[in-house]
């Protein structure tokens, strides 16, 4: 089993719908559903994050700062200030490799907890350099 970061995809992994408004804020929305892994994301580069119900928002040392909002459909919807479209779009991406690590530990723990009860056990793991897990699991037998 080879488990790749999210953030390999690219652009997949995000809809750059970044448009720049006469007042510098620029909009960018994302496919990331998960407010907790949000958060850790943003800390991850860096920001300083305050989560509220349906929103969060991180501010960066560079002057940077971003405001996710829940859209309807459940996507976030971020919200850039103190940078350009090129900006946004590379916070973005930066936030989504972070996210993409956030998602492939989450799987990663939930497969490493489940697998004895599914009659496996773990064999081997090892991380590659574009931080790809590979994981060897061998099928328990049951003895008679």
């Amino acid at each position: 089993m080879l488990l790749v970061p999210l953030a390999m995809a690219g652009a997949a992994a995000f809809k750059a719908a970044a448009d720049r408004r006469a007042d510098g804020v620029c909009r960018v929305a994302t496919r990331m559903r998960d407010a907790g892994m949000l958060g850790d994301a943003l800390r991850d580069t860096g920001a300083d994050v305050r989560l509220a119900d349906d929103s969060v928002t991180a501010r960066w040392t560079d002057g940077v700062t971003a405001t996710f909002a829940r859209e309807a459909d459940g996507l976030w919807s971020a919200h850039f200030s103190g940078t350009g479209e090129t900006g946004a779009v590379e916070k973005v991406s930066s936030v989504d490799a972070a996210y993409g690590r956030q998602v492939q530990r989450a799987v990663l723990e939930r497969l490493r907890g489940q697998a004895p009860a599914a009659g496996l056990r773990l064999e081997s793991e090892s991380v590659g350099e574009d931080a790809s897990v590979r994981l060897v699991f061998e099928v328990e037998r049951e003895r008679a």
